[in-house]
């Protein structure tokens, strides 16, 4: 049997990861002294509220390499063969822990792939290896694959505030409070490396969203694969970014809602789009 494992910065909600038979491994939050583990004590409209009213900023636990070990000697035991599609090395250090649990296994039917990526860039790639998978592909073919098609896959999206980024160390917290104060929206994508770039600093929202218009006009889609809008809380900013993408001709897929493993650093009102090239 060939099984696929995500974690939870994928963002799958707890009912499609049952439909579409995927494995997770769950990355805890921790506020205040709680911890939170998304669907199953938290979800997404409770933890934006919390993480605007609390004084504490949220820290994420990476799993240990026994959270992996216990599925990866499982696997084994059982003859798969199991690929594993995880949160960038460039951001956490999930994906290490799960190599180091693949050392302690002599199982050679693992496949690890670093996604470089985060939030539904990740579900975009277990979709698709479901899809393989349900096609009759071996895992070797669906891990190279999945290999083949990350760096095709893009996130671009505009900050409502940078209030989140100040807050959690990423920048300087007097510069996101000048920043909010002059309304700057700053545009963000995850790079190669599997880090999050800087692609502009616009006014307000109206430019933020022709500036992701501008970004978006310079790729050429695929569109065997959905064009995803994405949004952290609240859909206003969401909702208006949508209508532009449709006036310009963008076929586009469900919304999707950023859960907090990213949302801790983007806060409420974030608004973008996930989408293939070719």
């Amino acid at each position: 049997m060939i099984r696929i494992l995500v974690d939870s910065s994928s963002d799958y909600r707890l009912e499609e990861l049952k439909e579409k038979n995927l494995e997770l491994v769950p990355i805890t939050i921790t506020l205040g002294d709680r911890d939170y583990i998304e669907g199953v004590n938290l979800d997404r409209n409770e933890f934006y509220p919390l993480l605007a009213e609390s004084n504490d900023f949220p820290k994420t636990s990476q799993p240990s390499p026994q959270a992996f070990l216990d599925i990866f000697e499982d696997v084994e035991e059982k003859g798969d063969s199991l690929i594993c599609i995880l949160l960038s090395s460039g951001l956490s250090g999930t994906y290490q822990s799960a190599l180091l649990a693949k050392n302690m296994v002599a199982c050679p039917d693992i496949y690890m792939i670093d996604s470089l990526s985060a939030t539904f860039t990740i579900k975009v790639m277990a979709d698709y290896a479901c899809k393989l998978r349900d096609e009759g592909r071996s895992a070797r073919e669906i891990a190279e694959a999945v290999e083949q098609l990350k760096s095709h896959v893009k996130v671009i999206a505009a900050l409502d505030t940078l209030e989140f980024l100040g807050r959690g160390g990423r920048i300087p917290k007097a510069a996101a409070a000048i920043g909010d104060l002059a309304n700057i929206k700053p545009i963000i994508t995850l790079t190669e490396q599997g880090v999050i770039g800087i692609l502009g600093k616009t006014l307000g929202r109206n430019k933020a969203i022709q500036a992701i218009l501008k970004q978006l006009q310079g790729f050429e889609l695929n569109y065997d694969f959905p064009v995803y809008p994405i949004f952290s809380y609240g859909t206003e900013n969401c909702e208006y970014f949508e209508e532009r993408l449709v006036k310009e001709g963008y076929p586009l897929s469900e919304r999707l809602q950023i859960g907090p493993t990213i949302g801790t650093h983007i806060g409420p009102e974030a608004f973008g789009v996930i989408f293939v090239t070719r």
